[in-house]
């Protein structure tokens, strides 16, 4: 088993809890490309953000969806997870636990409601994704997952 990086000197530092959501409709994954001034900018993303304190990790899903594209989603069912540290984050090193969740999209466009955020989303067939993913999501297609369709 290989080693984790393990930065040093590090007061206060925590792990966080992220959920990514694999937004799916009609064989499609839904994708965004990531803005951001703290880590993984210019990378291709699922929707999600950070697991709020009480939050169920499906409510999580259906929120961060919802504030980020406007749609709605029918979470089918929770995925894997990965494990990932961001060395390069301008702030300094994170890590992050990222809980993968599996839902089905309803009608509707998806819209980049923050901007900031992200520059758009875009539907991709899962042997077909853009490059560079953003780190939990390279992580997850490197260990050969495959949402069911």
């Amino acid at each position: 088993m290989e080693a984790s990086p393990q930065p040093q000197n590090l007061p206060g530092a925590v792990v966080r809890v992220g959920v990514a959501v694999i937004v799916q409709r009609s064989g499609m994954v839904l994708l965004g490309k990531r803005r951001s001034h703290s880590h993984g900018d210019g990378t291709w993303q699922l929707p999600g953000g950070g697991l709020e304190l009480f939050e169920s990790v499906d409510a999580c899903a259906r929120r961060e969806v919802a504030e980020e594209t406007g749609l709605d989603v029918t979470v089918i069912a929770r995925g894997p997870y990965t494990s990932d540290v961001f060395l390069d984050a301008p702030a300094g090193p994170l890590h992050y636990v990222t809980l993968f969740v599996l839902a089905e999209a309803g009608a509707g466009t998806a819209v980049a409601l923050e901007p900031g955020k992200c520059d758009g989303w875009e539907w991709f067939e899962w042997n077909a994704l853009p490059a560079p993913l953003f780190l939990p999501l390279q992580g997850l297609v490197a260990s050969g997952y495959r949402p069911p369709v």
